[in-house]
């Protein structure tokens, strides 16, 4: 019965984020219509039975994520973790800078940053307005907002998403002898790192970013909870800053589909050689043309709606054959809702 109950507990919270989330795009974009309008496009709607699948996929990702948690794979109290202390203090300012997302994809400013932050030092694909979010990855604003925003825009399943990468991390990590070094490639506002600390405390973890602004906000976020701090470090994952065959694990969420194909093999490469022989590299990124043709529509639609000028390549991009020609083999591929998994091993 307290499986059910937790169960089911779990289930309404999700529904509510989900509903949380589509409320929100609907009433933004009928007041865009208002406030900013902009013209036809060649953006095509979601048919109707790719809104079906869509809809029994995520119910399959929370599914998934339930049995997952269920199983012991990770704490069942990560099911409910959710930052409320930054919703309440951020969701008016999502609200409030929506404006300036439309003007700025309306205009086309794809590189528009305010005088207070500095680009100097960043590679050109960097220094871009993903998604059209003020200052890109480099203001504090956009730390602040990122979890959020992208909660919203996939419905309250992005958290379930990320932790499809923690079984198997933990199934490679439980036989490792000592105590296991893990790194996450682009960490961000330090969410994964949570994840996988809660799930795996005796492990060392350490993440790096190209953000500054984003690892204050991972450091804030991870020191908030008891438990060792991962060691984060500032630096491109182009020239990562450790020792060959370091890593007994190397993680990486949601960073492919925002480089340019070369970037992407020199970033694998720099995972292969930072990773120890017999380890695993894990990545989470979004789903490809080739294995999901049925969202097609939605990939075409996503690096017009967002600016995400490296997506279409990505979206056909071999990755596997990418692993493999870094070293990497037995990579095991697979698909939950809107994201896609790769497990990679190092001989």
């Amino acid at each position: 019965m307290p499986d059910t109950l937790t169960k089911l507990a779990y289930q309404t919270f999700q529904q509510s984020k989900q509903a949380f989330g589509f409320t929100h795009k609907t009433l933004a974009n009928r007041l865009r219509e208002v406030i900013s309008p902009v013209a036809p496009d060649s953006t095509s709607d979601i048919p109707a039975p790719t809104l079906a699948i869509l809809k029994q996929r995520l119910d399959e990702l929370t599914e998934v994520d339930w049995q997952d948690a269920a199983a012991g794979v990770y704490p069942t109290s990560l099911l409910f973790d959710n930052p409320w202390d930054d919703f309440f203090k951020y969701y008016p300012m999502v609200v409030m800078d929506t404006p300036s997302v439309w003007d700025r994809a309306k205009n086309k400013q794809y590189q528009d940053f305010g005088a207070d932050v500095s680009t100097d030092g960043y590679p050109d694909y960097y220094v871009q307005n993903f998604h059209h979010q003020t200052d890109g990855y480099l203001g504090e604003m956009s730390a602040n907002l990122y979890d959020l925003q992208v909660e919203i825009l996939f419905n309250g399943s992005a958290d379930p998403m990320r932790r499809r990468i923690l079984a198997p991390l933990k199934h490679h990590i439980e036989r490792v002898i000592g105590t296991p070094k893990v790194l996450d490639v682009a960490c961000g506002t330090g969410r994964t790192l949570k994840m996988i600390r809660d799930t795996l405390p005796q492990t060392s973890l350490h993440g790096v970013d190209l953000s500054p602004t984003y690892l204050r906000k991972a450091n804030d976020l991870l020191s908030r909870e008891p438990g060792t701090l991962p060691q984060l470090i500032h630096a491109n994952a182009e020239a990562l800053p450790y020792l060959d065959n370091y890593f007994d694990a190397t993680v990486s969420v949601f960073l492919f589909h925002e480089l340019p194909g070369e970037v992407r093999q020199t970033v694998i490469n720099e995972a292969y050689r930072v990773t120890k022989s017999g380890g695993v590299f894990v990545i989470c990124d979004s789903i490809q043309k080739l294995d999901t043709p049925e969202f097609a529509p939605m990939m075409e639609n996503f690096p017009s709606v967002f600016h995400e000028p490296y997506y279409r390549h990505y979206s056909t991009d071999d990755m596997t054959a990418r692993l493999e020609s870094a070293g990497f083999s037995d990579v095991e591929v697979s698909n939950h809702f809107m994201s896609k998994y790769w497990v990679a091993k190092k001989a």
